[in-house]
């Protein structure tokens, strides 16, 4: 055997383990889709968190959920320090999104997808389940050529100059909200272009990773601090670059997160800090998107539409999928 064919036991059990979430992220898929368009959030997004958890409890680790659905008492959704797996295997971290865009899938809009990132132990930021502001753009560019403490206006020029373009020809992507108002209005004023979504900001941090394909060079604003972590993980493994700051404007928030260990409530969190080490990250289209298309129930075959990305290697892996045994999709 070739020096550059022989893979060692470990490289087998993570190879393995990257299209074992494959098939976890397409089952929560399947399952939100089949209510796709029906005006049910609640019930898609359940849909999706009983398919992701019975698929988790399958796979050989040890694992714990660290970025999920809500807290321990909430529920039956994927909680923050629920164990999943096995118990046989490595112990790993988890974040997880069962339904990322509940609405979107609810209302048959782009850009809703099933995602999961998965870590040894110790290496996925343990938050609650809270607000964050984040800040990221792709790959390219030197370190530090953005920061979450400049002004989106301080921003937006220093990365119109480092791409070397005017500050009108970036493109900004920013959650339509109230919140965002006076963030939208100093955007606008520099002449930069501004991409709003409703929902789905994992999503919205991805497409900073392809601008050419996305038209999307920066990503700002306030987010769910699970989708942060996420789509840090995700951006991570193709170079880009993310900022965070988790949103403790609360005493019980504060003291919530003081029981996972984050001690400095105003801590500004980089990218290799809420995702580190050998991270793999998997996200299924639910709905057609800019991404992902979403999940196309057929006659006789269900087609599903995957991406990977692996950082220890930068690899990105998209996965089309044909499924014809429709059994695998029902729940026990």
């Amino acid at each position: 055997m070739s020096e550059d064919l022989r893979i060692s036991p470990n490289q087998i059990i993570e190879r393995y383990l990257s299209m074992e979430l494959v098939r976890v992220t397409e089952r929560a898929a399947v399952s939100a889709a089949r209510l796709r368009g029906h005006g049910n959030e609640k019930a898609a997004d359940q849909a999706a968190v009983d398919a992701m958890r019975r698929e988790l409890n399958r796979l050989p680790i040890d694992g714990e959920i660290v970025i999920g659905e809500g807290e321990r008492d909430e529920a039956p959704m994927l909680f923050i320090g629920e164990k999943v797996g096995t118990r046989q295997g490595p112990k790993v971290h988890i974040a997880v999104d069962p339904l990322e865009g509940t609405t979107l899938c609810a209302k048959d809009m782009p850009d809703s997808i099933a995602v999961m990132a998965m870590a040894e132990a110790g290496k996925l930021l343990n938050a609650p389940d809270v607000y964050m502001d984040k800040i990221a753009i792709g790959p390219g560019y030197a370190r530090g050529v953005v920061d979450l403490d400049a002004s989106a206006t301080d921003n937006i020029y220093a990365l119109a100059k480092a791409k070397g373009v005017k500050p009108s020809e970036i493109s900004t992507l920013i959650m339509d909200r109230p919140r965002h108002a006076k963030l939208i209005e100093e955007v606008r004023k520099t002449g930069c272009s501004i991409r709003l979504i409703t929902d789905g900001d994992v999503a919205g941090v991805i497409y900073c990773t392809e601008p050419d394909k996305t038209g999307i060079d920066l990503y700002l604003g306030i987010g769910g601090a699970p989708e942060g972590v996420l789509a840090a993980a995700a951006l991570r493994c193709v170079g880009g670059q993310m900022q965070g700051r988790l949103i403790l404007d609360t005493e019980e928030k504060r003291a919530r997160a003081l029981t996972m260990g984050i001690t400095d409530p105003n801590r500004k969190y980089s990218m290799e800090e809420m995702a580190s080490g050998d991270t793999i990250v998997c996200a299924t289209g639910v709905t057609n998107g800019g991404m992902l298309k979403g999940v196309r129930f057929g006659k006789e075959v269900i087609e599903t539409e995957t991406i990977v990305y692996r950082s220890i290697t930068g690899t990105v892996r998209r996965i089309y999928g044909e499924h014809r045994q429709f059994e695998k999709f029902k729940l026990d």
